[in-house]
C-alpha cells in the first residue's frame, strides 16, 4: 500500500512536466512542496513553494529539503533551440549533472529516502535501428544535453551508493502534451497558423512518445514502490507513431486543419544534414522505439 503521508519535493514544478507531476500528486492526496526559481509562482491550493534560484552545484537546497521524504527532480536545462552559451556542454553539465548530484548529496544529508531523477532516452542514443532501446543497453548519449543527463545518472548513482539514498532513474522519450516545448512546439505553431509542412510522405518511421499524464503516473508509482529503488526505467505510451501520424494527432487535438506537402523524406533529411541539423533529421525521419517490458514487469505498471 502506498504511503501518501511523506512529503514530496518536486523540482521544476512550474515546467512542462513538473506542473503535471504536481497536479497528479495533489490529486492523489499527497503533501507536495514545489521548488521554483522565483517566489510567487502560482500553484494548486495546498502546495508549498520554496524559491531556490538558479540550479547548479552551489544551489542551497536546505529549506526545500526540510522534512521531505521523496524528491522528484524534473528541473533541467533543456529545449535550447537557439544556443547562446559559449560552451553548451559545460552549461548543460553545470545544471543537469553537477546540479543534480549536489541536490542528491544534500538530500541524503537531509534524510530524504528516495530521489527520482528524470533523465532522457537520449542517454541510450539518437535513434534505433531494428531493435528498441532497453535499460541495459550501453549508453550512447548523442548530444550535450544527453551527455549531461548520463553524467547526472552516474554521479547520483555514486552518491546513492555512498549515502544509502534510494535512486530511481526514468528515461522518457519526447514528452507530449498541451503547449509542447522544443521542436515539437515549433511544429505545433506551424499547425496553429495553418502553414504547410513537408511531411506527407513521412509515414514509415516509428517513434515512441510519452504523454505528460503517462509519465506523471509512472513517477507517482515510483514514489513508494519497493522494487523501484536502484532501477532505471524506460517509459512510453506503448504505441509508436510515424511523424505524419504525430502531426495528424496534434492537428486533431488542436482543432486545426493539417496541410502536408509530399516532399521526399530523403531529400528533406539530406537538406537538414547539410544545414548542420542532423539531430533534427533523426528526430523527424528516424526510428526511436523503446522496450518498456522491464518497467511493466518490475512495477506491475501499464501505460
Amino acid at each position: 500500500m502506498a504511503n501518501r503521508t511523506g512529503k514530496v519535493l518536486v523540482t521544476g514544478a512550474t515546467g512542462f512536466l513538473g506542473g503535471a507531476v504536481v497536479a497528479r500528486l495533489v490529486a492523489d492526496g499527497r503533501p507536495v512542496r514545489a521548488a521554483v526559481r522565483q517566489a510567487g509562482a502560482p500553484m494548486p491550493a495546498g502546495v508549498e513553494t520554496v524559491s531556490v534560484g538558479d540550479l547548479g552545484p552551489d544551489t542551497d537546497w536546505a529549506e526545500a529539503l526540510s522534512g521531505v521524504e521523496t524528491v522528484i527532480h524534473c528541473a533541467a536545462r533543456a529545449h535550447v533551440l537557439r544556443e547562446t552559451a559559449g560552451d553548451p556542454l559545460a552549461e548543460f553539465r553545470r545544471v543537469n549533472a553537477d546540479g543534480a548530484v549536489a541536490l542528491g548529496r544534500q538530500a541524503a544529508v537531509a534524510g530524504v529516502r528516495r530521489l527520482i531523477f528524470i533523465s532522457s532516452i537520449g542517454v541510450n542514443g539518437a535513434e534505433t535501428r531494428g531493435e528498441p532501446f532497453r535499460p541495459i543497453d550501453t549508453p550512447r548519449p548523442h548530444s550535450p544535453y544527453a551527455v549531461s543527463k548520463h553524467e547526472g545518472e552516474l554521479g547520483l548513482a555514486e552518491a546513492a551508493a555512498t549515502t544509502g539514498l534510494e535512486l530511481v532513474i526514468i528515461r522518457p522519450p519526447l514528452i507530449t502534451g498541451p503547449d509542447p516545448k522544443g521542436n515539437l512546439g515549433t511544429l505545433a505553431r506551424f499547425i496553429a497558423r495553418g502553414l504547410p509542412l513537408p511531411f506527407a510522405l513521412a509515414t514509415r518511421n516509428r517513434r515512441d512518445l510519452v504523454s505528460r499524464e503517462t509519465l506523471a503516473d509512472l513517477i507517482a508509482i515510483c514514489i513508494d514502490h519497493p522494487a523501484a529503488a536502484g532501477q532505471t526505467f524506460l517509459v512510453s505510451d506503448g504505441a509508436p507513431v510515424s511523424t505524419r501520424r504525430l502531426l495528424e494527432d496534434m492537428a486533431a487535438d488542436m482543432g486545426r486543419p493539417l496541410r502536408l506537402l509530399p516532399v521526399p523524406t530523403g531529400l528533406l533529411a539530406l537538406a537538414l544534414k547539410l544545414a548542420g541539423r542532423s539531430a533534427m533529421s533523426a528526430q523527424l525521419f528516424g526510428d526511436l522505439e523503446v522496450d518498456i517490458a522491464h518497467t511493466r514487469d518490475t512495477l506491475g505498471w501499464t501505460p
